[in-house]
């Protein structure tokens, strides 16, 4: 057997909140190193980015800028079947962030009161694109689709180039149809200083969009949390599943779910939890036989350590679990799975029955594949179309209306101490009276 069973209700408090432990950074001075690139780039701009991106992201040419001529005539070189597969999923993205878009409106609230509340797509937003071993042309989709729905007037992209030093055409393609206006060659924490920050070249912006490592990850955070930076979508760490399974459920199915994660990287973790002694023995089986078989070994040799199989009663126990773990990604594979998802309460993203495999949700079914990890699904929620927008409310009042509601405030300023914002309204009420007297 490859992976240990738990049983949940054998363990002391302690070691239940241990087997949920998620995985932690093993950077012990991540945080100074991440504020030491933000300041060298706050300091030096293209010069310290050039720098570092020759360094860490191995660039080799003389600039970090990808023109627009350049990115159209690699998007051109594009494999036909993956451009297909692309607008295939662009159209369903799209069609579900539509939806989503947050409508304008206004109600008088009193005679001669009108409150309106108006939604802008910001002007200038980053994207952060990992590279690594892998391009991720959804990611482009999953941040760039709302971006545009949004109507966002300007949007950067941060991406490292993939072997060879070249952009992926699914990239450039992908970015191409989303509108974005602007590629930069810079991946990690200096990416995301550019794009908070700005420099001589990259624009700095509002607000900053895109999963990351635990460097991009340190490096949103501190930008965040300093008024002269931006601000990001939502806090979070190393992808993560939590599958809960009955009886019934494919083993096969289950293994290559957790897998799916654990391939992500080193610090992924995935979780089982069922009540069924026998399927968590085969699903132990099957990744053995899986990960045997999955190409990118490196990986899957340290996040198959952060896999855990958990026995426990019943399925709502596992809910219960589930609920307080607050997961990334959830599949229910039960013969109840529909009624056990109308009990999720805290999740990044649910995935009902045995034909919904988390991939599709990464891909093409048409929700967002950004999502709060590491917890924080308790009170994030995962990436939409009002994410890239800005809520004005706006108030128009008339003589009429200042009358009509001028003296509830004038009592509630009063009875707050706050004089000025009293006079504020009686001054004008005053000034009403003597018009009429006259």
């Amino acid at each position: 057997m490859a992976f240990s069973i738990s049983n949940w209700n054998t363990l002391a408090a302690a070691d239940q909140r241990a087997l949920l432990q998620r995985p932690v950074s093993k950077q012990s001075d991540l945080q100074a190193s991440v504020a030491a690139i933000i300041r060298d780039v706050r300091e030096q701009g293209d010069k310290a980015l050039l720098a570092y991106a020759k360094r860490l992201d191995g660039l080799r040419s003389a600039t970090f800028t990808l023109d627009t001529k350049l990115v159209n005539s690699i998007a051109q070189q594009i494999d036909p079947s993956l451009r297909q597969a692309i607008d295939e999923a662009y159209v369903r993205i799209r069609s579900f962030h539509e939806l989503a878009k947050p409508q304008d409106f206004s109600l008088e609230t009193a005679p001669g009161v009108t409150c309106a509340s108006r939604y802008r797509g910001y002007e200038q937003i980053g994207l952060y694109i990992p590279g690594g071993s892998a391009p991720l042309i959804s990611t482009v989709l999953m941040l760039g689709v709302p971006a545009q729905i949004s109507g966002v007037d300007n949007i950067s992209l941060c991406t490292p180039l993939q072997q060879h030093n070249e952009l992926h055409p699914g990239i450039a393609y992908a970015a191409s149809k989303c509108g974005v206006t602007a590629i930069f060659a810079l991946g990690g924490a200096q990416a995301i200083a550019a794009m908070a920050y700005g420099t001589e070249t990259v624009p700095g912006s509002q607000k900053i969009f895109g999963p990351g490592n635990s460097w991009v990850t340190e490096a949103k955070q501190q930008i965040a949390f300093d008024p002269r930076g931006a601000a990001i979508d939502m806090p979070a760490g190393p992808s993560e599943v939590l599958v809960i399974a009955d009886a019934r459920a494919n083993p096969d199915f289950v293994a290559i779910d957790l897998l799916s994660q654990a391939e992500h990287g080193p610090d992924s973790q995935a979780i089982v939890i069922s009540d069924s002694q026998a399927l968590l023995n085969n699903i132990d089986k099957a990744l053995d036989n899986e990960i045997k078989i999955l190409t990118r070994q490196d990986i899957l040799s340290e996040s198959k350590n952060n896999i855990r199989l958990i026995l426990v009663d019943s399925l709502q126990q596992a809910l219960t679990i589930s609920n307080d773990y607050a997961p990334e990604h959830l599949i229910l594979q039960s013969e109840n799975a529909e009624t056990l998802a109308d009990n999720v309460k805290n999740a990044g993203s649910v995935f009902i029955g045995a034909w919904a495999p988390e991939s599709l949700g990464d891909y093409c079914s048409g929700t967002n594949h950004v999502l709060p990890t590491y917890g924080f699904a308790r009170s994030y929620n995962g990436l939409s179309t009002i994410d890239f927008m800005q809520k004005i409310t706006f108030q128009k009042v008339s003589p009429q209306g200042i009358q009509n509601i001028g003296p509830c405030a004038m009592k509630l300023a009063h009875a707050e101490g706050l004089d000025a914002h009293k006079r504020a309204v009686e001054i004008r009420l005053n000034a009403l009276a003597a018009k009429t007297a006259s």
